[in-house]
């Protein structure tokens, strides 16, 4: 056989540099530095309203049980609110009175503190300093250059002796006035009349945010989604439904936590069990490090009580099983599944939020956070906020392989494909993720950015990986049923309200002939595209795996010259697959006839992108003369097992009205 033209590789232009970024660039920069000037200046403001969000997706849930009970909606809110005002009165009232009790107490473990510090200054810890003064001392002196040598002094003339001058500073003493009673009201109530203020504001701010949530609800809808009411309406509603169930249930396990960390105090014997119970709660709020940092004051209260080390070991041990118990068992038994916050954005948001708003800042930050990534998810214009600071991937499934491609590394691509057959078949994540990412490949070799190097990568990645995958079998896995969500997963809802796509079943393979069973009776044949023979060999692999032989040819096989060379015995249908074409495919309209005047078998056309104008134009699918046209790897599957069992016969070629008015247009020949 002679040797086929060579295919032409795309030209290595090289991608243009990034231009200056021009005006809408500068405005967005420019708003992203005035919003967060305003957090910045104006945190007196915002923060108490932030605070009035997260406490109204908490009372929500409540409010909705007090109007099913007949309330009404005024009452049912003034209740809500009055319920929470005195819980976290209650709080204050008796962290203060634990405060002042704890005050009281603390000169009697001062023996007992100033024994422990004695008796570690009496062991190596205490010698410490000393060894390392000595060391200093040494190394001074080894360092030092020796003193020069001076002549002695000659005596001087007496002289009358100087008055004696005091050798330090006089001692002065200052006595200030006692303090009025207005001064003394004065300091006491300066430092507490700021907190109340700012409560005052969060709840005034969170009743009318309780007594208008729905007209609140329609102007945000106005906002971001006015287009598409429908969609929006949905996403808000189920979004702050996750979110109030997400606080919740974050405010029921601190509250947990703190009240078994209370009640092991008080088991164990450390003062004010429930003051540091209250604490522990609270530092919860505060991501990975909260626990701990809130373990310290009753472990050193423990340390001072204790003649001992036994109290402060058994507090030590509190904590060191109760947070991992919480955070790694209870927790994702309890929320499900991730809550759709990555650890490093966690961790940045901590940092931001705090130095934006100091202590409060910080024990708000993760709420807050989430917050801002259920509106990246529903809300489009937002969508920036789920990239960054979301747990989702930032690239798809299948961009993410088309960038193993362009690297060159198989292994991390099968890694990958591993972990996705688990939940789908091998036809499902041919069609969905690798048929894809050679589209994206595709189409950059079409506008000629990728070099040679670059596509023999790819090549070279997508056959490993096609031959890595062909000891699986092509079945949908066991789905994996949960009554839990993700609290920032999008809405799950359709465009249009249309339902969901629902895969064709596969034929069974017990119908095919033998004659289909032979190898090469199915011609899997590359169009003209550099990555379309990857595309035919996944399609000859999923035949295979139904029990249908097949042969994989390239596209220099059936060209004009080599066709007459090509041996089409015992093919029972013929399968072109074409990861992009473009404009009046002509060449595939020759191919479709030299290959049916070499072998009478019915053609199969796969054109994968599935937006492709060929696919939706009639009379140009009809000029082509192919009898079968699909978009997906599963409905040429199906179609090749039901034309191989029968189910379906060939279409007889006609001559429609649509083809003959295509024709006269083209000038071609009717199809015979």
């Amino acid at each position: 056989m002679r040797p086929g033209p060579p295919t032409l590789p795309p030209s290595e232009t090289e991608i243009e540099p990034p231009a200056v970024p021009g005006l809408s660039g500068l405005m967005t920069l420019a708003v992203g530095v005035v919003v967060l000037a305003g957090l910045y200046v104006g945190r007196e403001v915002f923060l108490p309203v932030v605070m009035a969000i997260l406490l109204a997706f908490v009372l929500a849930p409540f409010v909705e049980v007090l109007r099913r009970w007949r309330l009404g909606r005024v009452p049912s809110v003034i209740v809500a609110v009055l319920v929470a005002v005195g819980i976290i009165v209650s709080l204050g009232a008796v962290i203060g009175f634990q405060l002042a009790g704890l005050a009281s107490d603390l000169p009697r473990y001062q023996t007992t503190i100033e024994t422990k510090v004695g008796s570690l200054r009496e062991g190596t810890l205490g010698k410490l300093p000393s060894l390392l003064k000595d060391f200093g001392r040494r190394f001074d002196r080894a360092v030092a250059e020796p003193p020069q040598e001076q002549a002695p002094a000659r005596p001087a003339a007496s002289a009358p002796a100087a008055p004696a001058e005091p050798s330090g500073p006089l001692p002065v003493e200052v006595h200030e006035p006692e303090p009025t009673p207005f001064q003394m009201a004065r300091d006491v109530l300066l430092p507490v009349l700021g907190p109340l203020a700012t409560m005052g504001i969060v709840f005034v701010v969170l009743v009318f945010i309780l007594m208008q949530r729905e007209d609140l609800r329609d102007r945000m809808i106005r906002l971001f989604g006015a287009s598409d009411l429908h969609r929006t309406t949905v996403a808000m509603d189920d979004a702050a439904r996750r979110l109030s169930r997400y606080f919740l249930t974050q405010l029921a396990l601190n509250a947990s936590f703190g009240v078994v960390a209370g009640i092991g105090l008080w088991i164990i014997g450390v003062p004010s069990p429930v003051l540091w119970g209250v604490f522990a709660a609270l530092m919860r709020f505060v991501p990975y490090i909260g626990s701990f940092l809130a373990a310290l004051p009753p472990i050193l209260l423990a340390a001072a009580v204790d003649p001992g080390w036994s109290m402060a070991l058994m507090a030590m041990a509190l904590f060191l099983i109760g947070e991992p118990l919480m955070g790694h068992v209870i927790e994702p038994i309890v929320y499900g599944q991730s809550t759709g916050l990555s650890p490093f954005s966690v961790v940045i948001s901590a940092i931001f939020w705090t130095w934006l708003w100091g202590p409060v800042g910080l024990l708000i930050a993760t709420p807050l956070t989430l917050c801002l990534v259920v509106l990246g998810r529903h809300v489009e214009r937002l969508e920036f906020l789920d990239v960054l600071l979301g747990d989702r991937p930032a690239l798809t499934p299948a961009e993410n392989l088309y960038q193993r491609m362009l690297a060159g590394d198989p292994d991390e691509a099968l890694d990958s494909a591993e972990l996705l057959l688990k939940e789908r078949s091998l036809t499902s994540y041919y069609d969905e993720v690798a048929l894809k990412g050679l589209q994206l490949a595709a189409n950059d070799a079409t506008r000629g950015v990728l070099t040679q190097r670059q596509l023999d990568q790819v090549k070279d990645v997508i056959r490993a990986l096609v031959q890595d995958l062909s000891p699986h079998s092509d079945v949908e896995p066991e789905p994996h049923e949960t009554k839990d969500e993700p609290v920032a997963s999008p809405a799950s809802t359709q465009p249009d309200n249309k339902e969901p796509a629902v895969a064709q079943p596969m034929p069974p393979d017990s119908n095919v002939p033998e004659a289909w069973r032979a190898d090469g009776a199915i011609l899997c044949v590359a169009g003209r595209g550099p990555l379309d023979e990857a595309a035919s060999e996944m399609l000859a692999q999923l035949l295979n795996k139904h029990g249908l032989g097949t042969r994989v040819i390239p596209h220099s096989a059936v060209s004009r010259r080599e066709i007459f060379n090509l041996d089409m015995t015992g093919v029972q249908m013929v399968c072109i697959s074409y990861l992009e074409i473009s404009g009046t495919p002509a060449h595939l309209r020759y191919l479709l006839r030299r290959l049916k005047q070499k072998a009478k078998a019915p053609a199969l056309v796969g054109l994968w992108p599935a937006e492709d104008a060929v696919l939706k134009s009639e009379a140009m699918r009809a000029t082509l003369g192919a009898d079968y046209y699909v978009s997906s790897l599963r409905d040429a599957v199906v179609q090749c097992l039901k034309t191989a069992t029968g189910e379906e016969k060939v279409p007889e070629p006609a001559n429609t009205p649509a083809v003959e008015e295509a024709m006269a247009a083209k000038r071609l020949p009717l199809p015979a």
